[in-house]
């Protein structure tokens, strides 16, 4: 205890704080919590007239140095000192712009600061919603920031303060350019307050910070308010991955952890040695870890609840509440469910009954009483936002998420479990990063709820607790900019200051500032990997001859190979949808795969336009239902005819029985006699592949014994010398690499008349100045060209969705499109992006995306009106229908697009009012709900 002295002093510490500092004096008595090292220093460079950066972990209230220059402006603080002699006498009223990432974000930050202030002095500004937008206090996505910028937006006059919360968005690389043109654009008189995750390089981050923005303050704090314990869970075993703290700064993993995996990895190769009888020479007895149900039971037991259990993968989520509810787990009192399923018909009300049976309505609900949900971007907004109120409130405990959930909104929890600890990211399987790791498990801890909080890691074979001792211990990850120019920023660029200064605007962002900081390091690393290169080629050294030459050989019959397989993929495809276009009532046809396969009857051969052809066909095995030319490795040959009644029901079985015993009684072979024969036959007519493979048998080593040895160096060696010919690429880039791209951007832009030859911005440039897509030329170029005029509205939407829609995967085979003017203008548009391509290859510019037409039909019937069912069941989905989450994200980008286009002085008066036709017939049902809230 603290002596009388001793007392006095601090009080007195104090007192001089509150006289330097009053603005925080007053600000920190209504908090209702002592402010913390870290906040009171930001805040105190806050109030000195300092800018600030805050890397601070997940939780630990970075948000409150935001909230005071919040404060700040209410309160008529001056951000900068006021100019000495003549100077304007600071206004009384200023302004503070809140920038979130999401909008999510921004309306939980928009409902905070009204519940503090009040609703007339907060406002909100979003893609979707403007409430009170000339308050005081404006919260609202960056987006909206950036485009007020290049508008000379009136709403900028006094503003103050900006609060750039989550600023480590900057990374993202579809995004994150837009965090830097703002931090760029700001006027100088504008003090920014930088809210940040951990990062390594913060003081990096500052001094470009301090480049461009004048003084700021850097605060870094490393302190979690609410201890974290990290655990792996092996079988029915939970063991502590560090003794203690001292253990955990010096990545020492747990003594008796080590021990018992390391033994456990022994037993099962003990146990494959041994595997003997009728399962000999296969593997030996798999790994099984607990099961999902067990492991939120052991939390439960634990009192670890309420917990996040990340599954990197949408159908895993789903699988796992599935799991959980077969296995009869129930996490709640007859009171929560009660209260649970108030809320959640209260939130649904506005859907109509027939989408709520599509959407797994009453599945998600049995869970979420059970206190279970999934949570993860194929989900209905409501539904996700449903579960996150829940999940705050304490009524599900258990929440399966996709690594989405780290990102946005407050939703902490007691624990944070990792399934696995590598993810697909769209491309292969990649580990986690240290900083994906301290993000997720950063989640885990409520301050002000829980004394600690717990990360639970899953164990397997693959699984070293090294490894997880190196992610956890790792707390920081460094931020790289992600910012490139775009054809919209050039001129807006070109049009606010002119050409040469915007070349000097592009070189003063973090994205030059870290090249011309790092050509050192690539250099190095480029020598590293020479050296390493030549050792792998020691290594793949043959004796019988130049082994070099012989895996090129491979290496070209591989390629070959696929570039085969991709050709006769399209073209089974092109084959099998014409013969489904011929079938008619009553042919017979063999269905070759998949688990329809053998006889069928035609019954209804669907040719009315909605896509590909998905006749309606009845088994020999008497099932009924639509096929697709994917069940089709070849084309579909009629094989015979039979009389299918005018009136055939076929719902009704006897009716299925009578029909399918008359195919069963035509006597043809269930499976016929030619099984993939003819890709084969076709792949060993390819003259050059023949080729290939006669000079790999007839080089010298290909006789040798350790040729594949010699082949897996080799292989390491071509990877190695593909990435450090990049990196070459990167170092010669580098210096100067930002305006260089510039100067290209303007050429093009020149050349196609968006820029005059005097540098000045044509009404087409002003027209692009206002397109905020990704593929903003190409939209500037369809409305330049007419390519959109004269549809109709739900044409229109499907021919816009190709240049906002981008699949989660690769698809081998073009999605198909609505006959007629939508199929005129996406063709059109094909053919400009060609044009822009090869305009973009040539001036060594990184190319827009290809158009992708994967959501055409979808958006197209929904704009018609169908029902939800078919609308998702129309979506070139690999794993079948559309995720209704994907359906309502996607939507929102084509009514974003639609509504630019309505408000494009470049479009004509036509397509305007067809575009707001389209957003009304697009706005109904699930979106008119989204819309709503």
């Amino acid at each position: 205890m603290s002596s009388p002295a001793e007392r006095y002093a601090a009080a007195r510490r104090r007192a001089a704080q509150a006289s330097q500092f009053p603005a925080l004096d007053e600000f920190a008595l209504d908090l209702g919590f002592d402010l913390d090292d870290f906040q009171r220093e930001a805040c105190q460079a806050l109030e000195r007239g300092s800018g600030v950066l805050v890397c601070a972990p997940t939780g630990a209230g970075k948000t409150v140095v935001g909230e005071f220059a919040v404060h700040l402006a209410l309160q008529g603080t001056p951000a900068r000192p006021a100019v000495a002699d003549g100077g304007e006498p600071p206004s009384a009223r200023r302004k503070c712009f809140y920038t979130t990432p999401i909008k999510a974000l921004s309306n939980q930050k928009y409902h905070d600061l009204v519940d503090r202030y009040g609703a007339e002095q907060v406002g909100l500004l979003t893609g979707d919603n403007a409430i009170n937008g000339d308050a005081p206090v404006v919260v609202m996505t960056t987006e909206v920031l950036r485009n007020m910028l290049y508008a000379g937006s009136a709403t900028l006059e006094g503003l103050a303060y900006v609060v750039m919360d989550e600023v480590h968005y900057l990374a993202d690389r579809f995004r994150g350019g837009v965090w830097e043109e703002v931090i760029i654009h700001l006027p100088a008189s504008v003090t920014l307050v930088s809210l940040s995750a951990t990062v390594s390089n913060a003081e990096e981050f500052a001094d470009w910070l301090v480049t461009v923005r004048g003084e700021t303050a850097v605060v870094v704090s490393e302190h979690r308010p609410v201890p974290l314990w990290q655990h792996m869970l092996v079988g029915k075993r939970m063991f502590d991955l560090f003794h203690d703290a001292d253990a955990a700064r010096k990545h020492d993993v747990h003594p008796e952890l080590l021990r018992y995996t390391r033994d456990t990895v022994r037993r099962l190769e003990l146990g494959e040695g041994r595997s003997a009888g009728p399962g000999a020479g296969r593997r030996g007895p798999r790994w099984r870890g607990p099961m999902r149900p067990d492991i939120v039971d052991r939390l439960d037991r634990e009192g670890l609840l309420p917990a996040i259990l990340f599954i990197f993968s949408r159908a895993g989520c789903a699988a796992a509440v599935q799991q959980c509810l077969a296995a009869g787990l129930r996490l709640t009192s007859p009171e929560e469910r009660a209260e649970i399923r108030r809320v959640v018909e209260s939130r649904v009300t506005a859907i109509p009954g027939e989408d709520l049976t599509v959407l797994g309505y009453w599945e998600w609900l049995d869970g979420l009483e059970r206190g279970l949900a999934a949570h993860h971007a194929g989900m209905l907004p409501v539904f996700k936002e449903v579960v996150e109120e829940l999940f705050v409130r304490g009524l599900v405990k258990a929440v399966f998420a996709t690594e989405t959930l780290a990102l946005g909104i407050n939703m902490p929890a007691r624990c944070v479990v990792l399934e696995r600890l590598v993810k697909f990211n769209g491309e292969a399987h990649v580990d986690l990063t240290p900083g994906e790791y301290t993000q997720l498990t950063g989640r885990a801890g409520r301050r002000g709820i829980d004394v600690e909080g717990h990360a639970v890691v899953v164990w397997s074979p693959e699984t070293d607790p090294r490894h997880v001792a190196g992610l956890a211990s790792t707390r920081t990850y460094p931020l790289r900019s992600s910012f490139r120019p775009s054809y919209n920023m050039a001129v807006n660029l070109v049009g606010t200051v002119g050409a040469e200064p915007a070349r000097a605007l592009l070189e003063s962002s973090f994205a030059q500032f870290q090249a011309d900081r790092s050509v050192v390091g690539l250099a190095r690393q480029v020598q590293r990997n020479t050296e390493t290169i030549e050792a792998y080629g020691v290594e793949a050294a043959c004796h019988h001859g130049d082994f070099d030459e012989y895996f090129a050989l491979r290496v070209a019959i591989a390629d070959r190979e696929r570039a085969i397989a991709r050709q006769g993929q399209t073209q089974r495809k092109a084959a099998a949808v014409a013969s489904l276009e011929r079938l008619r009532v009553g042919d017979v046809i063999r269905v070759p795969s998949g688990r329809r396969a053998g006889l069928a009857v035609v019954l209804d051969p669907a040719t009315g336009g909605f896509g590909e052809p998905r006749p309606l066909v009845l088994t020999q095995d008497r099932w009924a239902g639509r096929v697709s030319p994917g069940d089709f490795t070849t084309p579909a040959e009629v094989l015979a005819r039979i009389r299918v009644p005018k009136h055939f029901n076929h719902r009704s079985p006897a009716a299925r029985r009578d029909l399918a015993a008359e195919v069963s009684g035509t006597g043809l072979d269930r499976h016929g006699g030619r099984r993939g024969g003819r890709s084969r036959q076709a792949a060993g007519e390819d003259q050059r592949l023949s080729q290939l493979r006669t000079e790999l048998r007839n080089h010298p080593c290909h006789a040798c014994p350790d040729r594949e040895e010699h082949a897996r160096w080799a292989e390491r060696s071509r990877r190695l010398e593909k990435d450090t010919e990049e990196l070459r690429q990167r170092v010669a880039g580098r210096t100067g690499s930002l305006a260089r791209t510039f100067d290209r951007i303007v050429a093009l832009l020149t050349a196609r008349g968006y820029l005059s030859a005097d540098g000045g911005v044509t009404d087409a440039g002003r027209m692009l100045g206002r397109i905020w897509t990704e593929a903003d030329l190409l939209v500037a170029e369809c409305l330049r060209r007419g390519v959109w005029d004269g549809l109709s509205p739900s044409e229109l939407a499907a021919a816009v969705s190709v240049v906002v829609f981008e699949a989660r995967r690769d698809v081998d085979e073009r999605a198909s499109l609505p006959r007629g003017p939508v199929a005129d203008a996406v063709d059109e548009t094909l053919k400009l992006w060609g044009e822009i391509e090869a305009d973009e290859a040539g001036r060594g510019l990184t190319v827009t995306r290809e158009p992708d037409l994967g959501f055409a039909w979808p958006i197209y019937r929904w704009a018609r009106g169908e029902a939800l069912a078919k609308v998702l069941a129309s979506g070139h989905e690999i794993d079948g229908e559309m995720p209704a989450g994907d359906f309502v994200r996607w939507s929102r980008q084509v009514v974003d697009l639609l509504g630019q286009l309505a408000d494009s002085g470049g479009a004509s008066a036509d397509l305007r009012s067809t575009a707001r036709q389209a957003i009304a017939a697009v706005n109904r049902g699930v979106l008119a709900y989204h819309f709503s809230t």
